[in-house]
């Protein structure tokens, strides 16, 4: 078994060429592992070193200590698009320039030529929730907190949109998108949306033994399907996804919001990032009737 890791530790990458197997760990429990550009950066190349390895059949995608990720790190919004703390809003032609090379590295993990395994528990939310529904093979304990809260402040278009309705389901995927809800895994569990669900124990064992499992196929079989999977998806469900997925992103987060509207950077500016998530559940909590 060989490992690295990126300079900071917070991405890490495990191979076991006995068994084919490259494991990619998300490490930054403090933040429920979400991640900024650097990290996503660090992530993109081990999946290319994975990619580029003859011996591996199977990548294996997890996050430290129980929860896979809460998707972008939102303490510094700005810092996306190298604005770092600036109060100002960065140019439509930046934020365009930078979703271009959000959208390729989503773009390059749906036509990934590896069987990707996900690991998925604790939370799957934002960018979190696409990789997990990205992976070929997502093993998700019942009690997963699943969706894209993000849209109660970006609005909703963002995400890979044809990805989400593809794989999701066009209610469900309205559901999520139009409502910013999370929702635990089990509720979804009848739909298919994921490989496996099962308890939180058992993820990691599962997941395994999925990766195990798909790791005995033929490298080249493996990877010829999975260029038969992406060219059939792309004529049938992603025509177009790149390009109107990264433009209606660059465009939805420079919203402009009317009186009464939650606007969370102006109030992340104000009260900081763990007060402004509060108050951005507050303004979006509407009771249920007592019965329906």
């Amino acid at each position: 078994m060989s490992s690295s890791s990126t300079a900071d530790g917070r991405v890490r990458y495990e191979v076991d060429p006995d068994g084919r197997i490259a494991t990619v760990t998300l490490n930054n429990p403090r933040q429920r592992n979400s991640y900024d550009a650097a990290m996503r950066d660090g992530l993109a190349r081990y999946l290319d070193d994975a990619a580029q390895d003859d011996d591996i059949v199977v990548v294996l995608l997890r996050g430290a200590e129980g929860v896979f990720s809460t998707g972008a790190d939102m303490n510094n919004a700005y810092g996306w698009y190298g604005e770092g703390e600036r109060k100002a809003r960065p140019s439509q032609r930046r934020r365009l320039t930078v979703d271009r090379k959000t959208f390729g590295f989503y773009h390059d993990l749906l036509g990934y030529p590896k069987v990707t395994v996900g690991e998925i528990s604790g939370y799957a939310l934002g960018g979190g929730f696409e990789m997990a529904l990205m992976t070929d093979i997502a093993v998700i304990a019942r009690d997963t907190r699943i969706g894209m809260p993000a849209t109660r402040f970006l609005g909703p278009a963002l995400g890979s949109l044809h990805m989400f309705f593809h794989r999701l389901g066009p209610v469900l995927a309205r559901r999520l998108l139009l409502t910013g809800d999370i929702i635990e895994a089990s509720v979804v569990e009848n739909l298919g949306v994921f490989t496996e669900t099962c308890d939180p124990a058992a993820v990691t064992a599962r997941a395994h033994y999925w990766a195990e499992k798909a790791a005995k196929m033929p490298a080249d079989g493996v990877v010829i399907a999975k260029e038969a999977f992406r060219l059939v998806e792309q004529s049938q469900a992603y025509q177009g996804e790149e390009v109107a997925s990264y433009l209606f992103h660059a465009f939805g987060t420079n919203l402009q919001f009317a009186p009464g509207e939650f606007n969370f950077v102006k109030t992340r500016a104000e009260h900081g990032t763990k007060e402004a998530f509060r108050l951005r559940d507050k303004h979006f909590e509407v009771p249920e009737p007592d019965a329906y």
